[in-house]
């Protein structure tokens, strides 16, 4: 049995939330049932797992008697670290980011038997849901909030903020790293392996070239900013999920890769380029707003670099997922190629 598997078995999980997760809510006098459901479920072998959970948990209110319904999570990792999300969540809890209208899940507590990280969820539908069903309202009033969220987390004093990935936080190294990706496309892929070191030497070169400088602008970044992680909770609220690659780097890191998730992601369900450049603009400019920045060609050029890196990763993924999909890989390789002018 995979060392993952009793968090999958209600006779397991009932009596470990009623000692680990019950004390964090004291307003309740139980927990009556609670519904599990698989996210992400890669469990191989016995050691070998990838998971994100989700437990929707039925309490039993002291005062009434009454239930409520709490989504509980954990997204645990056999060897990716999960304990610096508890970490960050707490440090972000504790920057305003558990009050007002821009919000982050609760942090409760990480289990080291797990490698996993448990916590609340937030109430809502993400930004990517409201794309496919072409919901261009909702989508117009949830990319400034978004852009608000992003603005607030790249203004947080960084002083007293450790860097909570530090692979994380230069393109040549986050996981696998440049020379694994290397390898692997050589040895699956190996038409492919002049785009990638062409592109990748392009990007490092410039990220570098930036972060050298004296005064350049290092803030802690999300790492993984795309609709999927964008949820709107309320008509006001709005929170940002999934913070594994929270470190410190260049902001416009999170701008580049949200606008290439979204403007990919817009084009596959809207099919509208007009509008989709439209809603790119809207991002950008409720972006600078909220930062109270403006717009400079440096890092305008900063936001195209991260972009064309996100365009390379959407890229690499679907070759390496299971099954992969090359012919999806292809028309983002190309784009690669026309906008880095490679040539073999």
């Amino acid at each position: 049995m995979n060392k993952i598997s009793p968090l999958f078995d209600k006779k397991f999980v009932e009596p470990f939330f009623k000692e680990k997760i019950a004390p964090f809510y004291p307003e309740f006098s139980t927990i009556k049932k609670i519904k599990i459901i698989a996210h992400k479920k890669g469990v191989w072998g016995k050691k070998h797992y990838h998971v994100v959970l989700e437990y929707k948990t039925s309490f039993v209110k002291k005062e009434d008697g009454k239930t409520k319904t709490i989504s509980i999570f954990c997204a645990a990792h056999d060897s990716e670290p999960r304990k610096n999300v508890h970490t960050v969540l707490k440090y972000l809890w504790k920057n305003s980011f558990s009050e007002g209208e821009l919000l982050v899940p609760k942090p409760l507590f990480y289990s080291a038997k797990f490698r996993g990280t448990f916590y609340q969820g937030l109430e809502g539908s993400h930004l990517y849901s409201y794309i496919r069903k072409k919901d261009k309202k909702m989508v117009e009033e949830i990319i400034p909030q978004a852009a608000a969220w992003f603005a607030k987390l790249h203004s947080l004093p960084i002083k007293k903020a450790k860097n909570f990935n530090q692979e994380n936080s230069r393109i040549k190294t986050v996981v696998p790293g440049v020379k694994n990706t290397y390898e692997i496309i050589k040895d699956r892929y190996p038409k492919y392996l002049y785009i990638y070191k062409k592109a990748y030497g392009h990007f490092i070169k410039k990220e570098e070239s930036f972060l050298k400088r004296k005064n350049c602008d290092i803030s802690l970044v999300h790492g993984d900013a795309h609709p999927e992680n964008v949820i709107k909770i309320s008509k006001k609220k709005i929170g940002v999920i999934d913070f594994a690659d929270l470190c410190l780097s260049d902001p416009a890191r999170d701008l580049g890769t949200f606008l290439q998730q979204l403007d990919y992601m817009a084009m596959r369900k809207i099919a509208d380029r007009k509008y989709v450049n439209k809603i790119k603009k809207l991002f950008l400019d409720s972006y600078f707003k909220n930062a109270n920045i403006e717009y400079t060609e440096g890092l305008q050029e900063r936001i195209q670099m991260y972009y064309n890196w996100t365009l390379l990763r959407t890229a690499t993924y679907f070759l390496l997922r299971v099954p992969s999909e090359p012919k999806r890989a292809l028309v983002l390789l190309k784009q690669i190629k026309r906008r880095l002018n490679i040539k073999k």
